[in-house]
């Protein structure tokens, strides 16, 4: 059986490698070894944070929410409550983005909830 050489395969897979370190500082952008365990790195990092920023939205949503309730002297837990209990069915998004913008509208939601 003759023998295979494996160059080019070999080139292929470092040029992906350095080519997704592009922009990285020091050698971590054009050695091989320390570009390998940065994109890895990167790319574990990347996926946990895709899910942390949704935490971290929804953790933003319920402090706007919150503020935007100061007024009619409810907070957040209770109005929350008071929601499903009247059956509204608005998620906290929506919520904060009229506590935020529609200050008006987000007052007579918890008028009604009071």
């Amino acid at each position: 059986m003759p023998r295979v050489k494996r160059g080019t395969t070999h080139v292929k897979k470092r040029k992906k490698v350095l080519k997704a370190a592009k922009g990285y500082k020091w050698g971590r952008k054009n050695l091989i070894k320390l570009a390998k365990t940065a994109v890895t790195k990167a790319g574990a990092h990347a996926y946990r944070d895709r899910r942390n920023k949704k935490r971290e939205a929804r953790a933003l949503w319920n402090i706007k929410i919150n503020a935007g309730l100061f007024e009619s002297e409810l907070n957040y837990s209770k109005f929350i409550n008071a929601l499903k209990k009247e059956n509204i069915k608005l998620d906290r998004k929506i919520l904060a983005d009229l506590a935020e913008h529609n200050k008006h509208i987000f007052n007579k939601i918890a008028e009604k909830v009071k």
